[in-house]
């Protein structure tokens, strides 16, 4: 929600907490156990974003935040909340607008929304061996077909290019042994069956010459808000390594895309990545160096990333440190593991003398956070206790009827090259 240009993402004992837009691109974190309001705090910072004229991309892993397209309602437990964070008077009097916002809804199948192409040559050789699931060598080998195809001007756009590649690439390995390195039989054995299982997996649909045009998310609609692009990655999340290396792709075609931008007013656009520890699992120390570094510099370029996931232990320390604004949901200290975790995300925060915050995280309630936001000279503020604002939109799925009628409604039909 937007007040005084700033976007008010919940209330504390000290009055609203305020995420500043300029601000916004030093990228985010929000943490905490499963149900205990994560999703809620997305919704209400993608609304504040849009109404800003921000462009945003989230993944919907659990198939409810397609509502965002619809107007949300009051209800007994929304006033309750509205009235404790200040928003309502005791009185019930003062108020709080519900509204829909401009939504567009992508799927890699192309079946809960507009589809996303990209060619083999696009996504590239390490991401491609990511999510093969390749061992160094077998990607040094997939290294190896890519510069072949580069330098014979090979064409390699769909999973069929890439077989024809992989085949000739092994047909003629003595050829290449001298000016590439050593192709070994059993090393194109292994990625010919990884790309016959991802065809099986249905991941051979996202490979074509049809190449979206990732800078058209970058857009408003006529009211000057700024799109919510929403992926629907229930299907997708089946495969854990193929939709963390998917959404990666994106991140590295907005970061090769855009230009330097400096310090502004606002992001360009916001990406939200859900289940985020997927992104780090099993990575090269090759693929961790290329995330580490496009995370430290694409908010230069007006594109804030916020991860999103379970415990801030799940971050790589050294891009940990690049998340500037904080929300931390409850954690639970079961065991001496959880404890540990309790005590790290703790030390992530500047110490508000009026609480103790290690203990703090273990007895927030459901739709309760810890805050810390970069102030206006990009410092952490003092962590504060707060309850997070309800979202504007409708709370939870919409019929399969609406979406489809949002599908075929959509502004970005006509970028598609169908």
């Amino acid at each position: 929600m937007l007040h005084e240009g700033k976007i008010w993402v919940g209330s504390g004992v000290n009055g609203p907490v305020y995420l500043l837009p300029s601000m916004a691109n030093r990228h985010g974190l929000i943490a905490g156990a499963t149900g205990t309001g994560k999703t809620v705090t997305l919704k209400v910072l993608a609304e504040s974003f849009s109404d800003l004229g921000v462009s945003v991309f989230l993944s919907d892993i659990k198939s409810d935040l397609s509502g965002m397209v619809r107007p949300g309602t009051m209800n007994e437990s929304l006033e309750k909340r509205l009235k404790r964070c200040g928003v309502l008077e005791e009185d019930g009097s003062g108020t709080f607008d519900f509204k829909s916002y401009p939504t567009v809804f992508w799927d890699v199948y192309g079946e809960q929304g507009l589809p996303i192409r990209t060619t083999v040559r696009g996504m590239g050789p390490m991401l491609l061996s990511r999510m093969l699931g390749l061992n160094e060598t077998q990607t040094g080998v997939m290294n190896i077909a890519f510069r072949v195809a580069n330098d014979y001007n090979f064409r390699l756009d769909d999973i069929m290019d890439l077989k024809c590649l992989i085949a000739y690439v092994g047909e003629h390995a003595k050829d290449y042994t001298i000016n590439y390195g050593n192709v070994s039989v059993a090393s194109i054995g292994a990625i010919q069956r990884s790309v016959a299982m991802l065809e099986d997996q249905g991941g051979d649909v996202f490979f074509s010459n049809r190449k979206l045009d990732i800078s058209k998310w970058i857009a408003r609609d006529e009211h000057n808000k700024g799109y919510i692009n929403i992926l629907a990655a229930d299907r997708l999340f089946n495969n854990p390594l193929m939709y963390s290396t998917f959404l990666l792709w994106m991140l590295t075609e907005l970061y090769n895309y855009l230009p330097e931008r400096g310090d502004a007013a606002a992001p360009l656009i916001v990406f939200f990545f859900d289940e985020a520890h997927l992104m780090f699992d099993d990575c090269s120390k090759a693929l961790m160096d290329k995330i580490e570094q496009i995370v430290r510099l694409i908010r230069s370029k007006g594109v804030g990333v916020y991860f999103i996931t379970q415990n801030p232990t799940d971050i790589p320390m050294d891009i940990l440190g690049q998340l500037g604004n904080r929300v931390q949901h409850a954690l639970r200290a079961y065991t001496p593991l959880d404890q540990k975790a309790v005590k790290v995300a703790a030390q992530t925060f500047r110490t508000n003398p009026s609480f103790d915050t290690e203990e703090a995280i273990t007895t927030l309630k459901t739709g309760e956070a810890l805050m810390s936001f970069l102030d206006e000279h990009g410092a952490p503020n003092v962590v504060e206790r707060a309850t997070v604002l309800p979202p504007q939109s409708h709370m939870g799925p919409i019929s399969a009827e609406d979406r489809n009628r949002a599908i075929e409604n959509s502004p970005m039909w006509r970028f598609l090259d169908r």
